[in-house]
């Protein structure tokens, strides 16, 4: 076995795996290949039945364009259901997240030794991650994990099983790969299952925020941006630090789920609708122009129609400049999964499309109100570019990628805005 590629679903974290384990490989003698390679690795996601679903169609894919292959599944899938996977036909090893650090030494044992090697999440794991890093050099914008696992237990919500208790980087070791990143990158993403966490779980019991400030004291990175924050560790002190320093994007992702309150408390979420008001209305204060997000659930059992307008309303009086929709989908093993009350699939399309028309409303309004504003932005390939503020930017030319540079904006562009072009002056 000589090539390997890797197919990476859902969410960053994942991806971060996904590039550890090609380092790991790599480290091993093995060398990526995309067109036919010898092993092919399906690092997965199992959030939805949605993502289940398109690893089966990749297998098949696989085995139809590459019969000689040899299959891997591996991440939050094969951890939730091994068995399940191993029946796929193709399929030469499931190794669950328990096991991930070991698949090269798995798939180059000179004996098989069994397809599937999954163990318990529960007990205490190495942390593992690298940057994410395109072969090609074509990234602007490389992904950290940072930490791992979660240890929250919202009813509808799978990733503890699959991932594990929280755990954390080491803060030198985050310095050392942020030092190293900003000699060639301008922005890095900080990502992590719930990254608003890191460092409790530490000798040290760190906060965040002081290790974005060791981060930004002992590194030269032009950029931080970070990724989805539970709300309630949007402290203070964090939404100061974003506030006071323009290395940190202005960039605030907080999951909701819901507005309504007795949802909320079916879902197991440790806050109510007010202490998450709090922490919005705080975060606008100090940085006005920032993008708020947010990831909204619809259809969750026993949603009824009041519980859902309550929400919508909630929704609609906050400055979100864009939302995360989704549909309810039952995960099996969890509390939710086992309710006596589905929403029926056809409201819960329609509660979609309607937060999706109020996000594409309240995005429409803030991208409006950018227009004649100088944004600072991170250029991407070709004429694209994203702002400090999420939004993206089609160029008036073209420029290197990774650079950051600021732009002045002079009209919408679809799905952002367009930078405005100075014409020569005629004489």
């Amino acid at each position: 076995m000589r090539t390997y590629s890797i197919h990476n679903f859902g969410c960053r974290a994942t991806q971060a795996d996904g590039s550890a384990l090609a380092s790991a490989l790599e480290a091993r003698g093995l060398t990526p290949e995309s067109d036919a390679p010898d092993l092919v690795i399906l690092n997965t996601c199992t959030v939805t039945a949605a993502a289940d679903a398109d690893v089966h169609k990749m297998v098949h894919r696989v085995r139809r364009e590459n019969p000689a292959g040899r299959i891997l599944v591996t991440g939050c899938y094969a951890q939730r259901a091994p068995e399940e996977l191993a029946k796929l036909a193709g399929v030469d090893w499931v190794v669950g997240n328990s096991h991930k650090t070991q698949i090269p030494e798995i798939v180059l044992a000179p004996t098989y030794h069994g397809q599937i090697t999954v163990g318990e999440v529960s007990a205490p794991q190495d942390f593992f991650s690298l940057p994410i890093l395109d072969p090609s050099g074509e990234r602007s914008r490389p992904n950290l994990k940072i930490q791992d696992g979660c240890n929250n237990r919202c009813s509808f919500c799978i990733i503890p099983s699959v991932r594990g208790r929280s755990r954390s980087a080491q803060p030198e070791w985050v310095i050392e790969q942020v030092s190293r990143l900003s000699r060639d990158y301008r922005e890095v993403v900080l990502t992590g299952i719930n990254l608003g966490r890191w460092g409790r779980d530490l000798a040290t019991g760190r906060q965040f925020a002081r290790l974005l400030r060791d981060i930004l004291a002992r590194t030269s990175i032009s950029r931080l941006r970070l990724s989805s924050i539970e709300p309630m560790d949007f402290s203070d002190d964090l939404l100061a630090l974003m506030a006071e320093s323009p290395r940190i994007a202005r960039h605030v992702h907080a999951p909701l789920q819901s507005g309504s309150d007795t949802v909320l408390r079916r879902m197991y979420r440790k806050y109510r609708p007010r202490h998450y008001e709090d922490r919005i209305r705080r975060a606008h204060a100090l940085m006005p122009d920032a993008a708020i997000g947010a990831d909204v659930m619809v259809g969750f059992p026993g949603e009824t129609e009041a519980e859902f307008e309550e929400s919508r309303q909630f929704i609609a009086s906050l400055p979100f400049t864009y939302l995360h929709v989704f549909t309810y989908s039952e995960r099996p093993g969890t509390r939710a999964a086992d309710s006596a009350a589905p929403v029926p699939m056809e409201v819960r399309k329609e509660r979609n499309r309607i937060l999706r028309e109020l996000s594409a409303a309240k995005n429409l309004a803030f991208r409006q109100s950018l227009v004649g504003k100088t944004l600072s932005v991170v250029t991407l390939a070709g004429d694209k570019a994203l702002s400090s503020n999420y939004v993206p930017v089609k160029l008036g030319h073209h420029r290197p990628a990774n650079q950051l540079v600021d732009i002045r904006v002079d009209a919408l562009a679809d799905p952002g805005v367009r930078e405005a072009v100075l014409l020569p002056v005629l004489a």
